[in-house]
């Protein structure tokens, strides 16, 4: 069966699941696996079914975002962006949110 995910991508999403459903909080969905201190991100995309790796700070991250916002998973996902930020504020995750708002991804 050919899967449109890397292996990468399908390995984190195992070691996640494995490791207490990191990717998962009480049946809620995780919308991004935050890499290299915050710099790039798997974002999970539920509308499509695919998981992409992408640099926070590029506009392709900026447009995954928006389709989810799009489709409904705006507020999720930038409440999961704060808790990356409480979690690891020197991740610079306030700031990606702050790109995501200028971009005017949250609203509508």
């Amino acid at each position: 069966m050919a899967s449109n995910t890397s292996k990468t991508a399908r390995a984190s999403v195992r070691a996640g699941q494995s490791t207490g459903g990191a990717l998962s909080v009480l049946g809620e969905y995780k919308y991004l696996i935050p890499l290299a201190n915050g710099r790039f991100a798997y974002v999970r995309n539920l509308t499509n079914g695919k998981t992409t790796h992408l640099k926070t700070d590029s506009d392709a991250f900026v447009e995954e975002i928006r389709v989810l916002a799009g489709a409904g998973h705006g507020a999720k996902i930038r409440a999961e962006i704060n808790s990356l930020h409480s979690t690891n504020p020197e991740h610079g995750w306030a700031d990606t949110e702050k790109r995501l708002v200028d971009a005017g991804v949250f609203e509508g």
